[in-house]
């Protein structure tokens, strides 16, 4: 190496073995094999002794590797008869980095989290100069990773967008208008990579740009996270993160094998932190084991900073005693408006339908069933084994419209008018109606009580003070008795929802 901010890089090298014992450490051995492979005229790179593999190392020209091998077998024929030397044989297609780090275990931890593990490693003590072995299908993806943590270049990190309907499109939009400004400020340089929607997926490894769009349309490729991941590992991309913008049943089944092949997940989908707590644990299994990260922020709130508090009180010790809240942006609009204005019901529905703050279906709303499931979320971030069934949740459709077509329900919308009117004049004078869910009971036991319902309370209340579309969520602590922890704010709309996005892909991206 010429000096310290340079890293030397030989490719086309085979790694030649040498496997037995006893013969570690015997005097002449180093010898013999360079005068064995010098007299064949093959030059010799690094030896290495791995004591515990009982083995020797030696690196030589990949084109030079058979003729090697066929040499130290005839000179070791000796030891190979007794038993000292149980074979010698060559490892193909391997590259050399050489370079000097501060510390070599912080540049190590690096590639481990990219799944780069030397084959060889040769430390010169005292000079913190290193030579390491790689296989030739990460030695870009390693100087990569070298350039960055030793000469602090900014981080590549390669972004996976799964789904680009209006969150997804918003959050690469929200990438693409600020990616120079985080490569400034942050050393980090955020590229998307890939973009794929229900059935196809395009790939761009420089990056794609304002024209994303117009690539996704002609893409080839059908959506397939095996096709993700033969991207990433053929074009040896570091730093890897899927940013799953669905609501896909289906795609959650690959979470398991996009962290098993080196993908960090960040998630707006609710699906999979649902799930039986089986597959919930099961997963956090499968990203301990591979040191990998899911973020999920914007599961509850949208782009409030909700999980994250809840996390930090009880990783603090903090005993969390009640969660309640108005989780649902698009019940809040629906239940802030009728609770004040003369309107129908159907019409404030209507309402929220065209505001986008709705499902296409507003029955997945008006079940309850997204707000039981974000109650579900918060209750396992308490380490709660409660499982969906376990919510007590109120439908807030009649049974004769839980099973039409779409379109015909949407048409009957005005069949709720008259039970909710009821509702609503049937208060106690200067209530209004609020929607929310409730995590209660005894939260130091295995399961909480989860309701999800329709309630009647003051307007002077937090809960009756909400506007527009925001949420508001009460969290009750033993050490801040009657006075929750109270966050509110945008619970809704695909802007606030990407950002909250884009700030847990900061968050990964920092920590990698």
């Amino acid at each position: 190496m010429k000096n310290a901010n340079e890293i030397k890089f030989l490719k086309n090298r085979s790694i030649i073995k040498f496997e037995g014992e006893d013969f570690l450490g015997e005097i002449g051995i180093d010898g013999r094999i360079f005068k064995a492979l010098t007299l064949a005229r093959i030059s010799v790179g690094v030896i290495s002794q791995q004591a515990i593999e009982n083995g020797i190392s030696i690196l030589v020209q990949e084109n030079d590797a058979e003729k090697a091998v066929a040499c130290l077998i005839d000179e070791f024929e000796a030891e190979r008869k007794s038993g000292k030397v149980s074979q010698i044989y060559s490892i193909n297609n391997v590259s050399v980095l050489g370079f000097v780090a501060e510390d070599f275990n912080k540049v190590l931890a690096e590639l481990a989290r990219n799944n780069v593990f030397p084959l060889l490693l040769n430390q010169v003590s005292g000079e913190n100069r290193v030579n390491i072995v790689v296989t030739s299908s990460q030695d870009e993806k390693t100087r990569n990773i070298l350039e960055s943590e030793i000469f602090k270049k900014p981080k590549t990190v390669h972004l996976a967008i799964i789904g680009h309907g209006n969150v997804g499109k918003t959050l690469i939009e929200q990438v693409l208008q600020s990616s120079e400004e985080i490569k400034r400020r942050k050393k980090i340089d955020l590229k998307v990579v890939a973009v794929a929607n229900s059935k196809k997926i395009a790939f761009n490894k420089k990056g794609f740009d304002a024209n994303w769009n117009d690539e996704v349309l002609t893409a080839e490729h059908s959506s397939n996270v095996q096709e993700l991941i033969r991207f990433s590992n053929e074009n040896q991309l570091e730093n890897l993160i899927v940013v799953d913008n669905t609501a896909s049943k289906d795609f959650v089944k690959n979470y398991h094998a996009l962290a098993e092949n080196g993908f960090d997940l960040v998630s707006s989908n609710k699906i999979f932190n649902t799930l039986p707590i089986e597959e919930y644990r099961k997963l956090r299994y499968t990203l301990s084991k591979n040191n990998r990260r899911y973020l999920y922020e914007t599961n509850v709130g949208a782009g409030l900073p909700l999980i994250d508090t809840i996390k930090l009180l009880h990783l603090s010790g903090e005993n969390i005693t009640r969660i309640k809240g108005v989780f649902s942006g698009s019940l809040s609009y629906i239940f802030n408006n009728f609770s004040v204005r003369n309107d129908k019901f159907s019409t404030i529905i209507g309402e929220a339908m065209e505001k986008g703050y709705t499902e296409p279906d507003p029955r997945e709303d008006l079940s309850g069933n997204d707000v039981a499931r974000k109650l579900l979320i918060l209750a396992r971030e308490l380490d709660l084994i409660n499982e969906f069934q376990d919510i007590n949740i109120q439908n807030l459709i009649p049974e004769n419209l839980l099973s039409v077509e779409k379109n015909e329900f949407i048409s009957r919308l005005e069949e709720l008018d008259e039970e909710y009117q009821n509702i609503k004049e049937n208060q106690e004078p200067g209530h209004v109606l609020r929607y929310v869910g409730d995590l209660h009971g005894n939260l130091q036991e295995e399961k909480g009580q989860l309701d999800v319902k329709l309630v009647s309370v003051p307007g002077s209340s937090a809960l009756g003070q909400l506007k527009g579309s925001d949420s508001i969520f009460e969290i009750y602590t033993e050490s801040y008795g009657e006075n929750p922890i109270v966050i509110m704010g945008a619970g809704a709309g695909a802007q606030v929802t990407a950002r909250g996005v884009f700030g847990d892909i900061l968050r990964v991206s920092e920590i990698k």
